[in-house]
Protein backbone atom coordinates (compact mmCIF):
# COMPACT_ATOMS: atom_id res chain seq x y z
CA UNK A 1 0.00 0.00 0.00
CA UNK A 2 3.14 2.14 0.36
CA UNK A 3 5.18 3.95 -2.33
CA UNK A 4 9.23 4.15 -2.15
CA UNK A 5 9.75 6.56 0.97
CA UNK A 6 12.41 9.49 0.42
CA UNK A 7 14.01 10.71 3.85
CA UNK A 8 14.57 14.55 2.37
CA UNK A 9 12.11 16.52 -0.73
CA UNK A 10 13.21 20.06 -1.86
CA UNK A 11 10.47 22.04 -3.29
CA UNK A 12 11.54 25.04 -5.05
CA UNK A 13 9.07 27.98 -6.52
CA UNK A 14 6.45 27.62 -9.18
CA UNK A 15 4.05 30.04 -11.43
CA UNK A 16 1.19 28.14 -10.91
CA UNK A 17 -0.58 24.82 -10.16
CA UNK A 18 -3.07 23.36 -13.15
CA UNK A 19 -4.29 19.73 -13.87
CA UNK A 20 -6.93 17.13 -13.41
CA UNK A 21 -6.39 14.95 -10.55
CA UNK A 22 -7.76 12.18 -7.97
CA UNK A 23 -6.60 11.89 -4.53
CA UNK A 24 -6.17 8.56 -2.63
CA UNK A 25 -9.16 6.92 -1.25
CA UNK A 26 -10.70 8.97 2.31
CA UNK A 27 -8.62 7.92 5.34
CA UNK A 28 -11.15 8.07 7.88
CA UNK A 29 -13.76 6.53 6.04
CA UNK A 30 -11.45 3.55 4.87
CA UNK A 31 -10.67 2.79 8.60
CA UNK A 32 -14.36 2.97 9.28
CA UNK A 33 -15.15 0.21 6.46
CA UNK A 34 -12.30 -2.21 7.37
CA UNK A 35 -13.30 -2.48 10.54
CA UNK A 36 -17.44 -2.79 9.95
CA UNK A 37 -16.05 -5.26 7.08
CA UNK A 38 -13.94 -7.58 9.80
CA UNK A 39 -17.43 -7.71 12.16
CA UNK A 40 -19.90 -8.19 9.57
CA UNK A 41 -21.27 -11.22 8.49
CA UNK A 42 -20.18 -12.16 4.89
CA UNK A 43 -17.63 -10.87 2.85
CA UNK A 44 -17.04 -7.24 1.58
CA UNK A 45 -15.79 -5.66 -1.54
CA UNK A 46 -13.60 -2.41 -0.53
CA UNK A 47 -12.46 0.04 -3.68
CA UNK A 48 -9.86 2.57 -3.48
CA UNK A 49 -9.19 1.99 0.18
CA UNK A 50 -6.57 4.70 1.26
CA UNK A 51 -3.19 3.24 0.40
CA UNK A 52 -1.05 5.36 3.26
CA UNK A 53 0.56 3.80 6.19
CA UNK A 54 -2.26 4.60 9.09
CA UNK A 55 -4.81 2.20 6.89
CA UNK A 56 -2.62 -0.59 6.61
CA UNK A 57 -2.14 -0.30 10.20
CA UNK A 58 -5.58 -1.30 10.49
CA UNK A 59 -5.56 -3.70 8.13
CA UNK A 60 -2.65 -5.42 10.29
CA UNK A 61 -5.07 -5.35 12.93
CA UNK A 62 -7.81 -6.88 11.95
CA UNK A 63 -5.16 -9.44 10.46
CA UNK A 64 -3.88 -10.30 14.15
CA UNK A 65 -7.54 -10.85 14.69
CA UNK A 66 -8.13 -13.37 12.52
CA UNK A 67 -9.51 -11.57 9.83
CA UNK A 68 -8.94 -12.67 6.53
CA UNK A 69 -8.22 -10.15 3.88
CA UNK A 70 -7.25 -10.16 0.40
CA UNK A 71 -5.74 -7.05 -0.95
CA UNK A 72 -5.47 -5.89 -5.04
CA UNK A 73 -3.78 -2.78 -6.28
CA UNK A 74 -4.29 -1.27 -10.21
CA UNK A 75 -1.03 0.68 -10.81
CA UNK A 76 -1.36 4.39 -10.34
CA UNK A 77 -2.44 6.17 -13.56
CA UNK A 78 -1.97 9.59 -15.16
CA UNK A 79 -4.53 10.89 -12.68
CA UNK A 80 -3.43 9.19 -9.60
CA UNK A 81 0.31 9.11 -7.74
CA UNK A 82 -0.09 5.99 -6.33
CA UNK A 83 -1.54 2.94 -6.89
CA UNK A 84 -5.58 2.45 -6.08
CA UNK A 85 -6.40 -0.65 -3.48
CA UNK A 86 -9.38 -3.13 -3.39
CA UNK A 87 -9.93 -5.07 -0.65
CA UNK A 88 -11.83 -8.26 -0.02
CA UNK A 89 -12.77 -8.66 3.60
CA UNK A 90 -14.00 -12.20 5.10
CA UNK A 91 -16.23 -10.93 7.85
CA UNK A 92 -16.41 -12.92 11.15
CA UNK A 93 -19.43 -11.50 12.79
CA UNK A 94 -19.57 -9.38 16.15
CA UNK A 95 -18.23 -12.60 17.91
CA UNK A 96 -15.71 -13.99 15.37
CA UNK A 97 -12.89 -12.24 16.20
CA UNK A 98 -9.79 -14.03 17.80
CA UNK A 99 -7.22 -13.76 20.92
CA UNK A 100 -4.42 -11.89 19.04
CA UNK A 101 -0.92 -14.24 19.42
CA UNK A 102 0.93 -10.96 19.38
CA UNK A 103 0.75 -7.01 20.26
CA UNK A 104 -1.71 -4.88 17.86
CA UNK A 105 0.47 -2.49 16.23
CA UNK A 106 -1.23 0.88 15.14
CA UNK A 107 2.02 2.45 13.81
CA UNK A 108 1.17 6.18 13.84
CA UNK A 109 -2.47 5.92 13.34
CA UNK A 110 -4.69 7.46 16.23
CA UNK A 111 -7.71 6.70 14.44
CA UNK A 112 -6.75 3.05 14.33
CA UNK A 113 -5.78 2.82 18.25
CA UNK A 114 -9.13 4.99 19.04
CA UNK A 115 -11.40 2.66 17.12
CA UNK A 116 -9.71 -0.60 17.82
CA UNK A 117 -10.54 -0.10 21.82
CA UNK A 118 -13.75 0.41 21.07
CA UNK A 119 -13.92 -2.74 19.24
CA UNK A 120 -11.81 -4.75 21.68
CA UNK A 121 -13.77 -3.48 24.69
CA UNK A 122 -16.23 -6.08 24.23
CA UNK A 123 -14.24 -9.36 23.31
CA UNK A 124 -13.74 -11.89 25.51
CA UNK A 125 -9.86 -12.02 25.87
CA UNK A 126 -7.49 -9.40 26.59
CA UNK A 127 -5.39 -7.60 23.97
CA UNK A 128 -2.32 -4.80 23.81
CA UNK A 129 -2.89 -1.96 21.63
CA UNK A 130 0.59 -0.53 20.99
CA UNK A 131 1.99 2.05 18.34
CA UNK A 132 5.26 3.95 17.42
CA UNK A 133 7.16 6.77 19.43
CA UNK A 134 4.44 9.65 18.54
CA UNK A 135 1.45 7.66 19.06
CA UNK A 136 2.78 6.37 22.16
CA UNK A 137 3.18 10.23 23.78
CA UNK A 138 -0.46 11.06 22.70
CA UNK A 139 -3.80 11.10 25.53
CA UNK A 140 -6.20 8.84 25.34
CA UNK A 141 -8.42 9.84 28.46
CA UNK A 142 -11.07 10.87 26.18
CA UNK A 143 -11.43 7.16 25.03
CA UNK A 144 -10.44 5.27 27.76
CA UNK A 145 -12.85 7.18 30.19
CA UNK A 146 -16.20 6.25 28.41
CA UNK A 147 -15.42 2.92 27.17
CA UNK A 148 -15.00 1.86 31.19
CA UNK A 149 -17.74 3.63 31.90
CA UNK A 150 -19.97 0.79 29.48
CA UNK A 151 -17.47 -1.91 32.01
CA UNK A 152 -14.50 -1.80 29.94
CA UNK A 153 -11.23 -3.65 31.56
CA UNK A 154 -8.31 -0.76 30.13
CA UNK A 155 -4.99 -0.33 31.58
CA UNK A 156 -3.05 2.55 30.20
CA UNK A 157 0.65 3.08 30.37
CA UNK A 158 0.99 6.63 32.26
CA UNK A 159 -2.67 6.85 33.11
CA UNK A 160 -3.69 7.41 30.07
CA UNK A 161 -1.31 6.64 27.20
CA UNK A 162 -0.24 3.67 24.34
CA UNK A 163 -0.11 0.92 24.89
CA UNK A 164 -3.46 -0.23 26.08
CA UNK A 165 -4.41 -3.46 27.50
CA UNK A 166 -7.79 -4.37 27.04
CA UNK A 167 -9.37 -6.82 28.57
CA UNK A 168 -12.80 -8.49 27.48
CA UNK A 169 -16.22 -7.69 29.56
CA UNK A 170 -19.84 -7.45 29.09
CA UNK A 171 -20.59 -3.77 27.84
CA UNK A 172 -23.90 -1.99 29.14
CA UNK A 173 -25.22 0.89 26.50
CA UNK A 174 -24.08 4.11 28.23
CA UNK A 175 -25.36 8.35 27.79
CA UNK A 176 -22.28 10.38 27.14
CA UNK A 177 -21.26 14.20 25.93
CA UNK A 178 -17.44 13.71 24.96
CA UNK A 179 -15.70 16.95 26.86
CA UNK A 180 -14.59 17.68 23.37
CA UNK A 181 -16.07 17.32 20.04
CA UNK A 182 -14.08 14.38 18.25
CA UNK A 183 -15.46 11.70 15.71
CA UNK A 184 -13.18 9.64 16.60
CA UNK A 185 -14.06 9.31 20.18
CA UNK A 186 -17.74 8.69 18.80
CA UNK A 187 -17.15 6.09 16.52
CA UNK A 188 -15.21 3.94 19.66
CA UNK A 189 -17.76 4.41 22.17
CA UNK A 190 -20.68 3.07 18.73
CA UNK A 191 -18.53 0.60 17.74
CA UNK A 192 -18.44 -0.62 21.56
CA UNK A 193 -22.08 0.33 22.04
CA UNK A 194 -22.61 -2.03 18.71
CA UNK A 195 -21.77 -4.95 21.09
CA UNK A 196 -23.42 -3.44 24.66
CA UNK A 197 -26.38 -4.40 25.81
CA UNK A 198 -28.99 -1.84 25.83
CA UNK A 199 -28.88 1.63 23.93
CA UNK A 200 -25.40 3.60 23.78
CA UNK A 201 -26.04 7.29 23.15
CA UNK A 202 -23.03 10.27 22.12
CA UNK A 203 -24.10 13.54 22.41
CA UNK A 204 -22.29 16.31 20.70
CA UNK A 205 -21.34 19.95 21.79
CA UNK A 206 -20.78 20.72 18.44
CA UNK A 207 -21.09 18.14 14.65
CA UNK A 208 -18.23 16.32 13.88
CA UNK A 209 -17.92 13.86 11.18
CA UNK A 210 -20.73 11.46 10.59
CA UNK A 211 -18.68 8.89 8.33
CA UNK A 212 -19.22 6.24 11.09
CA UNK A 213 -22.63 6.70 11.43
CA UNK A 214 -22.89 6.65 7.40
CA UNK A 215 -20.78 3.37 7.35
CA UNK A 216 -23.30 1.82 10.05
CA UNK A 217 -26.30 2.44 7.70
CA UNK A 218 -24.32 1.14 5.14
CA UNK A 219 -23.99 -2.25 6.25
CA UNK A 220 -27.32 -2.29 7.72
CA UNK A 221 -26.67 -0.90 11.59
CA UNK A 222 -29.63 0.91 12.63
CA UNK A 223 -29.09 4.13 14.08
CA UNK A 224 -31.44 6.88 15.74
CA UNK A 225 -29.98 10.55 14.82
CA UNK A 226 -31.11 13.56 16.74
CA UNK A 227 -29.99 17.08 16.16
CA UNK A 228 -26.71 16.80 18.35
CA UNK A 229 -27.25 12.78 19.40
CA UNK A 230 -26.81 9.51 17.73
CA UNK A 231 -28.02 6.29 19.24
CA UNK A 232 -27.14 2.47 18.47
CA UNK A 233 -28.93 -0.30 20.20
CA UNK A 234 -26.51 -3.22 21.07
CA UNK A 235 -26.52 -7.01 19.45
CA UNK A 236 -27.06 -5.76 15.49
CA UNK A 237 -25.23 -7.39 13.13
CA UNK A 238 -23.42 -5.82 10.15
CA UNK A 239 -23.97 -7.58 7.22
CA UNK A 240 -20.83 -7.63 3.95
CA UNK A 241 -21.20 -5.28 1.51
CA UNK A 242 -19.55 -3.40 -1.49
CA UNK A 243 -18.28 -0.20 -1.41
CA UNK A 244 -15.94 2.46 -3.16
CA UNK A 245 -14.10 4.99 -0.66
CA UNK A 246 -14.37 8.64 -2.39
CA UNK A 247 -11.26 10.82 -2.41
CA UNK A 248 -9.91 12.35 0.68
CA UNK A 249 -10.73 16.05 0.91
CA UNK A 250 -8.32 16.62 3.50
CA UNK A 251 -5.74 15.40 1.15
CA UNK A 252 -7.46 17.71 -1.87
CA UNK A 253 -6.71 20.72 0.76
CA UNK A 254 -3.53 21.02 -0.16
CA UNK A 255 -4.12 21.57 -4.04
CA UNK A 256 -6.97 24.07 -3.25
CA UNK A 257 -4.76 26.29 -1.14
CA UNK A 258 -2.35 26.04 -3.71
CA UNK A 259 -4.60 27.21 -6.52
CA UNK A 260 -6.46 29.58 -4.38
CA UNK A 261 -3.40 31.22 -3.95
CA UNK A 262 -1.00 31.18 -7.06
CA UNK A 263 -2.17 33.29 -9.65
CA UNK A 264 -3.11 31.50 -13.15
CA UNK A 265 -3.44 28.34 -11.34
CA UNK A 266 -6.52 25.94 -12.07
CA UNK A 267 -6.82 22.43 -10.67
CA UNK A 268 -9.94 20.32 -10.81
CA UNK A 269 -10.18 17.24 -8.31
CA UNK A 270 -12.37 14.32 -9.32
CA UNK A 271 -14.38 11.76 -7.17
CA UNK A 272 -13.54 13.24 -4.54
CA UNK A 273 -16.12 13.10 -1.05
CA UNK A 274 -18.38 15.73 -0.54
CA UNK A 275 -19.60 14.74 2.48
CA UNK A 276 -21.00 18.27 4.03
CA UNK A 277 -19.08 17.50 7.63
CA UNK A 278 -15.75 17.57 5.38
CA UNK A 279 -16.33 20.67 3.20
CA UNK A 280 -16.11 23.52 5.64
CA UNK A 281 -12.80 24.57 3.56
CA UNK A 282 -14.63 24.83 0.58
CA UNK A 283 -17.27 26.63 2.41
CA UNK A 284 -14.74 28.74 3.80
CA UNK A 285 -13.06 30.10 0.95
CA UNK A 286 -16.04 30.72 -0.69
CA UNK A 287 -16.92 33.23 1.76
CA UNK A 288 -14.25 35.11 1.91
CA UNK A 289 -13.97 35.95 -1.92
CA UNK A 290 -11.91 32.74 -3.71
CA UNK A 291 -13.34 30.77 -6.63
CA UNK A 292 -14.13 27.58 -5.67
CA UNK A 293 -16.93 25.17 -7.02
CA UNK A 294 -17.67 22.27 -6.08
CA UNK A 295 -21.08 19.71 -7.33
CA UNK A 296 -21.83 16.25 -6.23
CA UNK A 297 -22.00 13.35 -9.09
CA UNK A 298 -22.60 10.22 -7.39
CA UNK A 299 -23.44 9.03 -3.59
CA UNK A 300 -22.04 5.45 -3.10
CA UNK A 301 -22.89 4.49 0.42
CA UNK A 302 -24.51 7.76 1.72
CA UNK A 303 -21.58 8.76 0.96
CA UNK A 304 -21.18 12.05 -1.79
CA UNK A 305 -18.58 12.07 -4.11
CA UNK A 306 -18.07 14.80 -6.82
CA UNK A 307 -15.79 17.28 -8.53
CA UNK A 308 -13.98 20.34 -6.84
CA UNK A 309 -12.63 22.76 -9.12
CA UNK A 310 -10.14 26.10 -7.99
CA UNK A 311 -8.85 28.99 -9.63
CA UNK A 312 -7.29 32.10 -7.49
CA UNK A 313 -9.14 35.12 -6.68
CA UNK A 314 -8.50 37.69 -3.82
CA UNK A 315 -9.14 36.41 -0.43
CA UNK A 316 -10.67 38.60 2.72
CA UNK A 317 -8.84 38.01 6.01
CA UNK A 318 -9.88 34.54 7.32
CA UNK A 319 -10.83 34.55 11.35
CA UNK A 320 -11.48 30.89 12.58
CA UNK A 321 -13.54 30.39 16.31
CA UNK A 322 -13.53 27.73 18.29
CA UNK A 323 -16.72 26.52 16.90
CA UNK A 324 -15.48 26.20 13.36
CA UNK A 325 -12.31 24.05 14.48
CA UNK A 326 -13.98 20.57 14.84
CA UNK A 327 -14.45 20.84 10.64
CA UNK A 328 -11.54 22.03 9.57
CA UNK A 329 -9.16 20.63 12.37
CA UNK A 330 -6.75 18.39 9.32
CA UNK A 331 -6.80 22.14 7.25
CA UNK A 332 -5.58 24.40 9.63
CA UNK A 333 -2.33 23.86 8.92
CA UNK A 334 -1.98 24.43 5.27
CA UNK A 335 -4.57 27.29 6.10
CA UNK A 336 -1.18 28.70 8.18
CA UNK A 337 0.26 28.23 4.62
CA UNK A 338 -2.22 29.76 2.90
CA UNK A 339 -1.88 33.27 5.30
CA UNK A 340 1.38 33.54 4.34
CA UNK A 341 0.59 34.64 0.92
CA UNK A 342 -3.15 35.30 0.28
CA UNK A 343 -4.63 37.19 3.50
CA UNK A 344 -4.35 36.75 7.11
CA UNK A 345 -5.49 34.02 8.83
CA UNK A 346 -6.36 33.89 12.66
CA UNK A 347 -7.27 30.75 13.85
CA UNK A 348 -8.33 30.20 18.30
CA UNK A 349 -9.59 27.46 19.99
CA UNK A 350 -7.52 24.69 18.63
CA UNK A 351 -5.37 23.83 21.46
CA UNK A 352 -5.92 19.84 20.24
CA UNK A 353 -3.68 20.84 17.36
CA UNK A 354 -1.03 20.35 20.09
CA UNK A 355 -2.09 16.67 20.77
CA UNK A 356 -1.33 15.31 16.97
CA UNK A 357 1.04 13.32 15.88
CA UNK A 358 3.13 16.45 16.70
CA UNK A 359 2.21 19.61 18.86
CA UNK A 360 1.03 20.92 15.32
CA UNK A 361 0.92 24.00 16.71
CA UNK A 362 4.39 25.06 18.11
CA UNK A 363 6.11 22.51 15.26
CA UNK A 364 3.82 24.54 12.95
CA UNK A 365 5.49 27.94 13.70
CA UNK A 366 8.53 26.97 14.00
CA UNK A 367 8.81 25.62 10.73
CA UNK A 368 7.05 28.63 8.90
CA UNK A 369 9.36 31.52 11.00
CA UNK A 370 12.03 29.37 9.60
CA UNK A 371 11.28 30.24 6.40
CA UNK A 372 10.72 33.88 7.24
CA UNK A 373 6.49 33.88 8.12
CA UNK A 374 4.96 36.66 9.84
CA UNK A 375 3.46 33.95 12.64
CA UNK A 376 2.16 34.38 16.06
CA UNK A 377 1.62 31.49 18.44
CA UNK A 378 -1.50 31.27 20.86
CA UNK A 379 -2.01 28.45 23.33
CA UNK A 380 -4.51 27.28 21.02
CA UNK A 381 -4.28 28.57 17.81
CA UNK A 382 -1.86 31.19 15.33
CA UNK A 383 -2.36 34.41 13.33
CA UNK A 384 -0.48 34.62 9.90
CA UNK A 385 -0.11 38.03 7.76
CA UNK A 386 0.86 37.40 4.38
CA UNK A 387 4.58 38.38 3.82
CA UNK A 388 5.69 40.10 0.36
CA UNK A 389 8.55 37.01 -0.51
CA UNK A 390 9.46 33.37 1.83
CA UNK A 391 12.52 33.13 1.82
CA UNK A 392 12.87 29.40 1.94
CA UNK A 393 15.33 27.05 3.86
CA UNK A 394 15.47 23.69 5.99
CA UNK A 395 12.14 23.04 7.87
CA UNK A 396 11.32 19.74 9.76
CA UNK A 397 8.49 18.38 9.26
CA UNK A 398 8.71 16.60 12.73
CA UNK A 399 7.07 13.21 11.94
CA UNK A 400 3.80 14.68 11.05
CA UNK A 401 2.44 14.43 7.77
CA UNK A 402 0.39 17.58 7.66
CA UNK A 403 3.30 19.73 8.55
CA UNK A 404 5.40 18.10 5.91
CA UNK A 405 2.94 18.74 2.63
CA UNK A 406 1.96 21.94 4.56
CA UNK A 407 5.78 23.03 4.22
CA UNK A 408 5.97 21.58 0.51
CA UNK A 409 2.93 24.01 -0.89
CA UNK A 410 4.86 27.16 1.19
CA UNK A 411 7.93 26.00 -1.42
CA UNK A 412 5.80 26.84 -4.05
CA UNK A 413 5.78 30.44 -2.99
CA UNK A 414 9.23 31.21 -1.32
CA UNK A 415 11.92 32.96 -2.92
CA UNK A 416 14.58 30.39 -2.12
CA UNK A 417 14.21 26.05 -2.17
CA UNK A 418 12.45 24.91 0.73
CA UNK A 419 13.98 21.51 1.83
CA UNK A 420 11.32 19.02 4.23
CA UNK A 421 13.71 16.69 6.60
CA UNK A 422 11.46 13.90 7.18
CA UNK A 423 9.39 14.24 4.06
CA UNK A 424 9.07 10.50 3.74
CA UNK A 425 6.11 10.95 6.52
CA UNK A 426 3.77 11.96 4.01
CA UNK A 427 2.99 8.02 3.89
CA UNK A 428 1.29 7.97 6.24
CA UNK A 429 -1.82 9.53 4.13
CA UNK A 430 -0.45 10.22 1.14
CA UNK A 431 1.76 7.61 -0.75
CA UNK A 432 2.35 9.69 -4.42
CA UNK A 433 2.19 13.41 -3.15
CA UNK A 434 5.55 14.96 -4.46
CA UNK A 435 4.79 13.36 -7.81
CA UNK A 436 1.31 14.85 -7.98
CA UNK A 437 3.20 18.22 -6.64
CA UNK A 438 5.74 17.83 -9.43
CA UNK A 439 3.44 17.00 -11.94
CA UNK A 440 0.85 19.97 -11.39
CA UNK A 441 3.20 22.25 -11.33
CA UNK A 442 6.76 21.09 -12.78
CA UNK A 443 8.35 23.19 -9.32
CA UNK A 444 10.67 20.44 -8.92
CA UNK A 445 9.79 18.18 -6.19
CA UNK A 446 13.14 16.42 -5.86
CA UNK A 447 14.65 14.03 -3.01
CA UNK A 448 17.43 16.45 -1.83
Amino acid sequence: MQAHAVSAVTVRAAASVRGRLRVPGDKSISHRYAILAALADGPSRIAAYSPGADCASTVRCLRSLGVAIHEAETPADGMTGSAISTLRIEGRGPDGLVEPGVDLDAGNSGTTLRLMAGVLAARPFTARLVGDASLSRRPMRRVIDPLRMMGADIRAADGDRPPLTIGGAALSGVDYSPPVASAQVKSAILLAGLQAHGRTIVRERAPTRDHTERAFRAFGVGLDLGESAVAIDGGQRPVGTNLRVPGDLSSAAFWIVAAAALSGSDVEIVEVGLNPTRTALLDLLAEAGGHVEHEVTDTDAGEPRGTVRVRPAPLRSLTIAPAAVPGLIDELPVLAVLGTRATQVTVCGAAELRAKESDRISALVAGLRTLGADIEEFPDGFRVRPTPSLRGGQVDAAGDHRLAMSFAIAGLWARGPVTIVGAEVVEVSYPGFFQQLGALCGAGALPA
